[in-house]
């Protein structure tokens, strides 16, 4: 591929700052299609404008931007990590971090425009780069919106790397072969936002250094943990 590590991994910072790898080899309930049961908790990402609502102090209000690093500036706190969590995650972590502050601090943190609703494919394709997520989009899917496979791909070992609620990124290996060839088409994995997902050129041995190379160390920015991981 012509475009470098270093421009891909530049991509791969906006949908995993604020959280370090930990990959897991087994099936992952979070990797799988979301359930019917209920709707899947929206993640917040970078560039989210989000709104901070204090019912009690309507004076501390604000709108504030999700920046790169992950993190937003409010009035009184440190900076708060927000990328990688749920809005009530980071209503909670607010209350806790206000009840220094304020007698009885009642906050709700509200999605007011969304820029995390797309997912990132780098590596063996023809295309690599963002894409918007749309209801339902697959795996595969995704792949092929990016140009599909190069003949260089190695499309028994694609990885799919995902962020759980609680900001924690999970990897694992996906074998697409018998997707692509109709043989389990109930396979393919529907994507959630910010799901990166990298075609490498040949088998990679070991998934674990895999992201902690080109996720961790290759990033130009520097991740910021989550508090309690």
């Amino acid at each position: 591929m012509t475009r470098s590590w270093k421009t891909w991994s530049m991509l791969l910072a906006l949908g995993v700052a604020a959280c370090g790898p930990n990959i897991v080899k087994d099936d992952l309930p979070s990797l799988a299609a979301p359930s019917t049961g209920g709707p899947v908790p929206y993640v917040v990402a970078v560039g989210d404008q989000l709104g901070i609502k204090f019912y009690k102090n309507p004076e501390l209000n604000e709108d504030v931007i999700v920046r790169p690093d992950g993190m937003i500036s409010l009035q009184l706190v440190e900076d708060v990590v927000a990328a990688g969590r749920t809005p009530l995650a980071i209503s909670a972590d607010l209350r806790t971090r206000y009840s220094k502050e304020l007698a009885d601090p009642s906050i709700a943190v509200i999605v007011r425009k969304m820029e995390g609703d797309r997912v990132y494919v780098g590596g063996e394709v023809g295309k690599q780069g963002v894409l918007h997520l749309v209801g339902g989009l697959t795996l595969f899917q995704a792949i092929q919106e990016a140009g599909g496979f190069t003949k260089t791909a190695h499309r028994k070992s694609v990885v799919l790397i995902r962020r759980t609620p609680d900001g924690k990124a999970f990897g694992r290996e996906i074998d697409v072969r018998p997707v692509q060839q109709g043989a389990q088409p109930e396979g393919d994995v529907v994507l959630a936002a910010n799901d990166v997902i990298f075609v490498p050129r040949s088998k990679i041995a070991n998934v674990d250094v895999f992201v902690e190379q080109y996720i961790r160390d290759a990033l130009p920015i520097s991740y910021v943990p989550i508090s309690g991981f």
